[in-house]
């Protein structure tokens, strides 16, 4: 079980709001952590802590197909990203990566900024940590997506498999 503060935005945040493209030229995490959200929120670098979950709607990280928008939100500690549905190549991104994306229908609608929630990832269900009855269910991730998830991303999970065989 992972719980965090939600930050509830709308549909079509796209890959610019998410890292504007005048950050571009620098590949640090930590940098692109610093600008991360800038086109939607200024403020949502630092205000957002370790663990939060991001909640939208519909088409999160539409747009460019551009990886730092991942790499942005990571490493500015975002645990999970719960959307009513996903880019594909942001989605794909993101797990690449060892970010948690989630398909989760209506919860842009349920929950609001501020609210703590409780993602249970093995049961496909969050809920308000105040409220457990303001929960809805979600689809799990695929037995592989989540193998690449629990590694830490795919390149990790290939230096294990990599490592393994050659043992």
């Amino acid at each position: 079980m992972k719980c965090g503060r939600a930050w509830v935005f709308g549909d079509a945040v796209d890959t610019d709001v998410i890292i504007p493209g005048q950050y571009l030229d620098n590949y640090s995490p930590d940098f692109l952590a610093k600008h991360v959200m800038e086109g939607i929120d200024p403020t949502f670098s630092s205000r957002v802590a370790k663990g939060d979950i991001i909640v939208a709607g519909k088409y999160f990280g539409i747009g460019s197909s551009r990886e730092q928008a991942a790499i942005a939100l990571k490493a500015a500690g975002v645990g999970i990203i719960l959307a009513e549905s996903f880019a594909r190549i942001f989605f794909r991104n993101a797990i690449n990566l060892g970010m948690l994306p989630i398909v989760c229908p209506s919860c842009a609608r349920m929950f609001r900024s501020g609210d703590e929630l409780c993602v249970d990832v093995e049961q496909g269900k969050v809920s308000d940590s105040k409220d457990p009855k303001r929960s809805l269910d979600f689809q799990p991730l695929s037995p592989m997506l989540s193998k690449i998830y629990e590694a830490g991303g795919l390149v990790n999970l290939l230096r294990a498999e990599i490592h393994q065989r050659n043992r």
